[in-house]
């Protein structure tokens, strides 16, 4: 890792921030590249100190990688301008100071990163093919529970967060099962009725 400092240069430190936040986390060559087609005064300083700091590194612009671009606010040179009646206004110049840190880009562990990215989003499309798998076998299992008595689409959509989808799993309902139906959910009716009458759905089923 190699740094370069350039202090107490003519230059807003707010507008020089919106060049070095573009810049930070680039590729050496590819940053250079952009600043010299960037129309402004804080790009062309930058590219001058990130050519500073690669050199002092001994590196190639594109064998590194910014991983610093400060801009620090130095001291405000005050002046005055005369105006009328004897009064003066006040101008500021604000300097900055600019320091870059670049360091030897890792090719070996962006990958590893890539192919973890790929493997993830792999895994995840295959989940999605298995859930619409399973999804129309559940639907083709499923049996029209609003035939039996008593039962509407309000009390289909309970019986089928309970798990209970078929004719076949309404009739095997013990009293437990009925009992806790009715406390849940507040059944109207005879639920032994339903049950009968489901039967009934099965034998002729089978």
């Amino acid at each position: 890792m190699s740094k370069a400092v350039l202090k107490f240069i003519r230059l807003s430190p707010n507008k020089a921030r919106l060049v070095a936040r573009e810049v930070q986390g680039m590729n050496g060559e590819a940053a250079l590249a952009a600043l010299e087609f960037t129309p402004n005064k804080a790009a062309g300083i930058i590219a001058k100190v990130i050519a500073s700091a690669i050199a002092n590194g001994g590196f190639e612009p594109e064998e590194v990688e910014i991983i610093s671009c400060r801009i620090d606010k130095g001291p405000v040179l005050r002046r005055f301008k005369p105006r009328a009646r004897g009064s003066a206004s006040k101008i500021l110049k604000p300097t900055s100071h600019i320091m870059v840190e670049v360091a030897e880009a890792s090719a070996k562990k962006s990958a590893p990163k890539k192919v973890e990215k790929k493997e993830e989003v792999k895994k995840t499309e295959t989940k999605k093919v298995e859930k619409k798998k399973e999804a129309p076998k559940a639907k083709a299992k499923a049996d029209d529970l609003t035939k039996l008595k008593g039962v509407g689409k309000a009390y289909q959509t309970k019986l089928n967060d309970e798990g209970i989808f078929t004719y076949a799993q309404v009739a095997d309902m013990n009293e437990k099962q009925i009992a806790t139906m009715e406390e849940k959910y507040s059944f109207r009716g005879d639920f032994k009725e339903t049950i009968e009458d489901a039967k009934q759905f099965v034998g002729k089923e089978s």
